[in-house]
């Protein structure tokens, strides 16, 4: 028996790849199938089952694909109703693989549908837990998601979360060995472990969700200090519910080479969003105007469905060359589908061609320094609350990035202010979005407040971010 962990870290996502004599299964693929097809070539099995343990919000599986391309079934728990061809599982449900069993547990609370999967091995020993979004190491999945479609309350879900959580998985042995749908970074949890593999047995000591002693207060811990969710998670959900464009198609039209000339005119006449992924110091020295940057070497794809939203909004790509494919690929693991091209040459081919630029007003932490010394200045800090608690510069605003939408109306454009996050990711793609909107009467900090905690900005005290998220 093998179990093989593919761990994508840009959306803290593991998908499981098991194999047992001639037989495997997957749960939970990515979007792209290739490389599952690549392994069970490899090992010379078939793929006998593709198990999802949710409709997923935060990314689009890649089970209707991997089922189309190899005849496997795809398994979902009790009350599903998906709109495509699958195994509707009852709870309690045995499904042999190999030499090994595979037992799904119907665990509802993250959505009605959650449920984990539990493989007892050749000898009948209860060995590992799948368990999706309803255990995570150090948390457990938020109970909001699923009230419109359960017409419940994010308090009754909870409950039913609890009964799943102190019902079916705390009384399994401790020894057994849970592997999550998700890990630290993931916003279908708030409170999650870096380590993506734990015993039961620790996650039943260290877990703050396992250890409460009724469920009244249970409802109170998992449902306090839920942030909103970003706004495309409705529609991956749609998308692994309903169905999807071939990956294949999504590709091959992703992939289409524009000229300087036809990205220009296609960007005036489709009205695509430029989506600019080179890294925060390439794009702040020059760029398309009207660009907007999400770099690809940060948490890319969240953030393209927080910021952008919907899925359905054609695209134009700038990206450093030879990386056209994985940005597609990336983004369509969060179902933006409507890529329609990349600019062939990349921002050199454009600023080559005797077109517009456009640039970052970026200055050092140090020039920072001088500039605001014995002035009164406007900063604002687009860092998590968390981080912005843990310790900021004096008098600076919080306004984290994923809520720009909304105070972005309240900014007085004719007012200077400085932009700030932790290193110059987050802070960039802030500004090429102020930018756009018309804003340009500002200055980004280089480096973020990574390089201003070098200076002698006077700053507030630290405070762990532990304790503030406690």
């Amino acid at each position: 028996m093998k179990i093989e962990q593919i761990y994508t870290g840009c959306l803290a996502q593991g998908a499981y790849y098991i194999v047992s004599n001639d037989e495997a299964v997957i749960i939970d693929p990515l979007r792209e199938t290739q490389p599952y097809i690549d392994r069970l070539e490899k090992d010379n099995v078939k793929l006998k089952y593709i198990f999802e343990t949710h409709f997923h919000a935060d990314f689009v599986s890649g089970h209707v694909d991997l089922s189309e391309k190899t005849n496997a079934p795809i398994v979902y728990g009790p009350t599903a109703k998906p709109e495509f061809e699958a195994i509707i599982a009852q709870d309690g449900q045995i499904f042999e693989v190999g030499k090994i069993k595979i037992k799904v547990l119907h665990t509802p609370g993250h959505t009605m549908e959650s449920s984990s999967f539990l493989l007892i091995d050749e000898n009948g020993k209860e060995k590992a837990l799948f368990s999706g979004d309803t255990l995570f190491l150090g948390d457990v999945g938020r109970p909001d998601l699923a009230q419109k479609a359960a017409n419940m309350t994010q308090e009754e879900l909870a409950g039913l979360l609890y009964e799943s959580l102190y019902q079916k998985i705390l009384p399994l042995d401790n020894e057994i060995i849970v592997y999550p749908a998700h890990g630290a970074g993931s916003a279908c949890g708030k409170n999650m472990q870096k380590d993506t593999v734990d015993t039961l047995g620790n996650q039943k000591k260290t877990n703050y969700a396992l250890n409460q002693k009724d469920k009244e207060s249970f409802i109170k811990a998992v449902t306090d200090g839920l942030l909103p969710p970003p706004a495309y998670f409705g529609m991956n959900v749609a998308m692994n519910k309903k169905g999807y464009e071939s990956f294949d198609e999504v590709l091959s039209k992703g992939l289409h080479a524009l000229s300087p000339e036809e990205f220009e005119e296609m960007a005036e006449h489709s009205g695509a969003l430029i989506l600019d992924v080179r890294n925060n110091e390439d794009f702040a020295k020059g760029f398309v105007p009207q660009s907007i940057n999400i770099g690809l070497d940060g948490d890319f794809a969240p953030w393209v469905g927080a910021l952008i939203v919907d899925v359905k909004q054609p695209i134009l790509l700038i990206t450093d060359e030879n990386n056209e494919e994985e940005t597609v690929t990336r983004l369509s693991r969060v179902g933006f589908d409507n890529v329609l091209g990349f600019l062939k040459g990349g921002f050199e081919s454009w600023k080559n061609s005797g077109k517009e630029i456009d640039k970052v007003h970026r200055i050092s932490a140090t020039d920072f320094e001088k500039e605001i010394e014995n002035k009164k200045v406007k900063i604002i800090d687009v860092r998590k609350e968390s981080e912005y608690e843990a310790e900021h510069v004096d008098e600076a605003y919080n306004k984290p990035l994923a809520y720009i939408n909304e105070w972005i109306n309240h900014l007085e454009p004719t007012n200077h202010f400085y932009l700030h996050c932790a290193g110059g990711y987050r802070s960039m793609m802030a500004a090429s979005i102020l930018l756009a909107r018309g804003f340009r009467n500002f200055t980004e900090i280089e480096g973020g407040f990574k390089a201003i905690a070098q200076t002698d900005v006077p700053k507030s005290d630290f405070v762990c971010q532990s304790k503030v998220l406690k």
